[in-house]
């Protein structure tokens, strides 16, 4: 008779895994321990919680720091640097001196990354943009996964036409185009004399809400698929035929049984919906139908210093290196998290 031996087959397994350690350790545990382990995913969950923590201490930067209002035009403002004092929209270049330049980066506390074509403080600027920006996002896609999660859940387990009818709306949905969809979703509530009024609930055309909403809705069948698939196939599990047997009930079924075997699916999603959500903020926001005025994003950022790319081009860069940092770490982070909770990866297969 053959023997299988692992290491005749290139397949070596992580010997600390295979040890007595893990006996008794659940699954999550165990998945803790494989992320711990990646470096480069807590280096990029590090970032993520470094920009987020940044992003919010925007109120402490602009009021101890800066000093200014990243919200108010200051045309008229000036600053004092070396003990001189320039003004922050200065005359403009060439022998003419025509039109008007903002102050360039200072690289101190004042105007750090310079001014904006109204004197506001760009520095500042990019930190309340990016709390709103991290707001839509997250919550966008937190709203998502938990309307996707909940129609997965149920037409996965009870299938039918209750599958059919869930599915075809899905479908639906994921016929439009996803900007075309948004933009048009945008466009009525923002024209809206009385904003969205859905019951109680009134939310104006300049809230947070509207495109926090719009983006979440969107992208319900983008996590709906993956996790419907995956609760289909779990219906057919023989512990879930058990349970069945036994006479569970359909509500104890699907949240001892089917839920706890996806969540890592959606966990995993997480990540990955947040960098996706952030960037079609930042899109929309750049198209004047997302983050509506006096508040800010990186996207709306990124419009205002789109004439000024060839004087003051940081007013549109520093917006968007958050942008590619942010998505970069969470991206990173969400490869992370699914090599932790994949149970093939305590299997390493030699190249």
């Amino acid at each position: 008779m053959a023997v299988f031996e692992p290491e005749a087959e290139g397949i070596v397994f992580d010997a600390e895994e295979t040890g007595g350690d893990i006996v008794g350790r659940s699954p999550w545990a165990l998945a803790g321990r494989r992320l711990v382990r990646n470096k480069l995913a807590l280096a990029a969950l590090a970032l993520f919680v470094l920009i987020v923590a940044v992003s919010f201490a925007a109120p402490l930067y602009s009021n101890y720091v800066a000093d200014t209002d990243p919200f108010a035009s200051n045309i008229s403002g000036t600053v004092t640097l070396n003990g001189k004092t320039e003004p922050v929209l200065q005359q403009g270049g060439g022998k003419l001196g025509l039109g008007e330049t903002p102050i360039g980066p200072t690289w101190h506390s004042k105007y750090f990354l310079g001014a904006d074509n109204q004197g506001r403080d760009v520095a500042a600027r990019v930190l309340y943009g990016g709390r709103a920006s991290l707001e839509i996002g997250i919550g966008s896609a937190l709203l998502a996964s938990a309307i996707a999660l909940v129609f997965a859940l149920v037409a996965g387990f009870f299938g039918g036409w209750t599958d059919a009818i869930i599915s075809r709306v899905m479908d639906l949905i994921w016929a439009f185009p996803l900007y075309l969809l948004a933009i048009s979703l945008a466009t009525v509530l923002l024209t809206a004399p009385n904003g969205l009024k859905i019951g109680f609930i009134h939310l104006s055309a300049g809230s947070l809400w509207v495109p926090l909403l719009i983006i979440g809705l969107v992208y319900v069948p983008y996590i709906y698929r993956p996790i419907r698939g995956q609760v289909l196939s779990l219906r057919e599990k023989e512990f879930v035929e058990a349970g069945i047997a036994q006479g569970a009930s359909n509500f104890r079924l699907i949240f001892n049984e089917v839920l706890p075997n996806v969540a890592s699916t959606v966990i995993v999603l997480m990540p990955l919906m947040i960098a996706t959500t952030i960037l079609t903020e930042s899109a929309l926001s750049y198209l004047s139908i997302g983050v509506q005025p006096p508040q800010a994003s990186w996207g709306t950022i990124i419009e205002d210093g789109q004439s000024l790319l060839y004087t003051r081009p940081w007013v549109a860069i520093a917006p968007g290196i958050m942008i590619v940092l942010t998505v970069l770490a969470l991206n990173v982070l969400g490869d992370g998290l699914r090599d932790a909770l994949d149970p093939r990866s305590k299997v390493r297969v030699k190249g």
